[in-house]
């Protein structure tokens, strides 16, 4: 339970998601102050407790899409509070290959809000540009568009670096492209992370990337061909680099389970886990139309597939919290692990020189949820030491 001052939090107690023993966190000024464990507390009625969640690719949430154009303060609101709704107080708002003005745009408004709006977000912890230096193929492609792919561009990305603020913290690429090392060294000296995804490279060009700078692969084991050789293969290239983490879409429609057992066990620690989610996560089942997909369908279970094919997926309707309670479920991982690949794991990546998770002065990013019929149920969260969401008020 979180004892508070209207909605800011100086003392927040609950059970140790890792190890199970009842703790208070006291917070002050946004930052975790002091942890006491607390053995002899009542826990009966105590909620578990842990560091919010951080989803580095999020393409929308309940009817927000943010590759439309005009996207809207409110649109990026409804965003922030589903999120919340889910215990996610951090994210990466990710925009796929589009046309440069709507995109320019797109990063602007995300910009711009976060100046209007500082408070509200702070969730938004960078942006993610998933393209436009991807490979042209079908199947690496995936669902972006071939006409605005393009080689990779500094002084593009600087204009658009601009354009955001300085917001752009992720971008996907393909190393097999012409400039592509030159480019993955330039986005190194400017603070740019370097995930490789959406490509076709062989065993040396993933080399060579890595060598440069490139720490990252994009939702491993999609964005890939239908059919490729035993070996070699850009699969297994990128899970035997020791440098490369692995980020992957655990919603149990994207990767086969022992896929994701083999990552976890290659990858260990430098394992994230990604929602990829779309507009459409949230949303009731029905049939709908998506920007890049056309006509699609979101069925019961949350799979969503396009209405020509059912067997091809349209991308995700998942949230990160689903991805964790799917990967607990199906006992592919125990709820630390899951959790740790979904909160503390992201941050480690991208933000490695600043405080994260439970610990004495990072920041108070923090989750009280319960187990359910086997899932986990979020009945707070709380960004900077303020309850953004608390289950009882809804």
């Amino acid at each position: 339970m979180a004892k508070s001052d209207n909605n800011s939090c100086q003392r927040v107690e609950g059970i140790d998601y890792i190890s199970g023993i009842p703790l208070s966190i006291d917070i002050s000024g946004g930052y975790i102050a002091d942890i006491s464990f607390e053995k002899s507390m009542d826990s009966s009625d105590l909620p578990f407790i842990a560091p919010g969640l951080f989803d580095i690719q999020v393409n929308g949430i309940n009817g927000t899409d943010f590759n439309t154009c005009p996207l809207s303060y409110n649109d990026i609101r409804t965003a922030l509070v589903a999120h919340h709704r889910h215990g996610i107080t951090s994210f990466f708002p990710t925009l796929v290959t589009s046309d440069r003005k709507n995109l320019k745009e797109s990063l602007l408004q995300i910009s711009s809000f976060c100046t209007d709006y500082p408070d509200e977000g702070s969730s938004i912890a960078g942006i993610h540009l998933e393209g436009p230096f991807i490979s042209g193929d079908d199947g690496p492609r995936g669902a972006h568009s071939k006409k605005y792919i393009t080689l990779p561009d500094i002084s593009l990305l600087e204009e658009w670096q601009h354009c955001s603020g300085g917001m752009v913290k992720l971008i996907t690429l393909a190393p097999e492209l012409p400039g592509t090392l030159e480019f993955i060294k330039q986005c190194r000296k400017n603070g740019i992370l370097v995930a490789l995804g959406h490509t076709s490279a062989n065993t040396d060009q993933i080399r060579k990337a890595v060598m440069a700078g490139a720490k990252l692969s994009t939702h491993l084991g999609n964005g890939a061909h239908l059919m490729l050789p035993r070996h070699p293969n850009y699969l297994w290239d990128q899970l035997a680099e020791r440098n490369l983490w692995a980020s992957i879409i655990a919603d149990g429609f994207h990767l086969p389970d022992n896929f994701m057992r083999v990552v976890f066990k290659v990858k260990g620690d430098h394992t994230i886990l990604i929602s990829d989610s779309t507009k459409f996560t949230g949303m009731n089942p029905g049939k709908y139309h998506s920007l890049i997909g056309g006509p699609v369908v979101l069925t019961s279970d949350g799979r969503l597939c396009t209405a020509e094919n059912p067997d091809i997926l349209a991308g995700s309707a998942m949230t990160l919290l689903d991805c964790v309670n799917y990967l607990t479920s199906k006992n592919i991982c125990t709820i630390p692990k899951a959790w740790k690949m979904a909160s503390v794991n992201p941050s480690n990546l991208l933000f490695p020189a600043i405080p994260n998770g439970l610990k004495t002065g990072a920041r108070a990013d923090i989750v009280l949820f319960a187990r359910e019929n086997g899932r986990i149920i979020i009945r707070q969260t709380i960004k900077s030491g303020k309850r953004v969401y608390d289950m009882r008020k809804q």
